[in-house]
């Protein structure tokens, strides 16, 4: 019998110790994976105990310290810094296959070096491109390193998996039409999603998201409060974590609808998600930089109508703009205020899950994603 491949697959974070998309993406194809490959998962020590541990036939590798991942809203760099370190000690594992996670881009320069010492090939999944705008915004001082750094780690890998169409047409602008880049969108779990009753706690808004500035909640307590000034008593359930997550309350109090507005720090499990997707009237994601928007497609896939907004890197329009109920609208206040209140007072609609949304079937997604990895 031939030996499986190895495949090491290198992330900062992991599911269900942090909750987002990536985490999501990750977690939901170790199934898949490794049914053809064995796979290591190399990251930060999240778990208490041994630096190794075996999970679901996964085999965990804490290779540095556990960092907080952000401060002050952003980024941390002493995390990415200390994080790509740590990645050398790839050099004394066995593995067929690097694939590595985009994020936090400087722990690709020295697994490209990894990579080459070992004669093996590096593949990164490239959720998005963030681009010097991006860094101009969220460093201020010393943002023109940091887009050099991320331009270099894009040249590091020998072939890419984008997570949609848009990021692999950024991709190829910045390195060239003729960058070996294969598109995996993400995927969802459609017989989880068909199985998840609805929560018995309904609410008018729901949003599923990490709780940081780009994301754009602050517009979305907003909102709410612009049309309950107008007599609509909306309610919202927020779900997820994040570090504005005492911002964000904060805000919701000096608003004064902190009555009217649910945070789900709590939920890790994605049923529980879906139950309380389900639950919502109106999906909203007023986000301003987005990769895909695994959220948006869940919600979709849930059967609730999604409102967000058109700007210029929240991705996840493209998908919301195929939805038959879904509303794309201008980022300002008064138009998501106004997009909501459209979507609440539009009829129910019963009709079955929309077809397009099969083509991102896990197990379909989950195809695409072992044939990049092992051609």
């Amino acid at each position: 019998m031939p030996r499986r491949p190895v495949v090491a697959l290198v992330t900062d974070a992991i599911h269900p110790y942090s909750f987002g998309g990536r985490e999501i993406r990750y977690h939901e194809l170790y199934a898949h994976l490794t049914a053809h490959t064995d796979l290591h998962v190399f990251t930060m020590r999240w778990w208490d105990g041994s630096r190794v541990r075996t999970e679901g036939g996964v085999t965990f590798h804490a290779i540095s310290r556990l960092l907080p991942m952000y401060r002050h809203g952003v980024r941390s760099t002493w995390q990415a810094l200390v994080f790509a370190v740590a990645c050398l000690r790839l050099l004394w594992h066995r593995f067929d296959v690097l694939n590595v996670d985009q994020i936090p881009f400087l722990h690709l320069l020295p697994l490209r070096l990894v990579a080459t010492l070992r004669r093996k090939p590096l593949i990164a999944t490239w959720h998005e491109v963030w681009g010097p705008e991006y860094w101009r915004y969220s460093m201020r001082v010393g943002w023109r390193p940091a887009w050099w750094i991320e331009r270099l780690a894009m040249r590091a890998p020998d072939r890419i998996i984008a997570v949609s169409p848009e990021t692999a047409r950024r991709l190829r602008a910045e390195l060239g039409e003729r960058t070996p880049i294969t598109i995996a969108p993400n995927g969802v779990d459609l017989d989880g999603v068909n199985q998840a009753a609805p929560h018995e706690q309904r609410t008018d808004l729901v949003v599923v998201s990490r709780l940081m500035r780009h994301k754009g909640l602050d517009l979305l307590l907003a909102a709410i409060a612009r049309l309950r000034e107008r007599g609509r008593a909306v309610t919202c359930r927020i779900i997820g974590d994040g570090p504005e997550r005492d911002t964000l309350r904060e805000e919701a109090e000096r608003l004064g609808i902190a009555h009217a507005v649910e945070f789900r720090h709590d939920v890790s499990e994605q049923k529980d998600v879906y139950a309380l997707v389900k639950a919502g009237r109106v999906f909203a994601f007023p986000s301003t930089r987005e990769g895909f928007g695994i959220a948006v497609l869940e919600a979709i896939a849930c059967g609730v109508p999604v409102v967000t907004t058109s700007a210029r890197d929240n991705l996840a329009q493209h998908l919301v703009r195929r939805s038959r109920r879904g509303i794309v609208c201008d980022h300002t206040l008064d138009a998501f205020a106004e997009a909501l209140a459209e979507a609440l007072d539009a009829p129910a609609d019963d009709a079955p899950t929309e077809p397009w949304v099969g083509d991102y079937a896990l197990n379909s997604i989950a195809s695409h994603v072992v044939k990049a990895m092992l051609p």
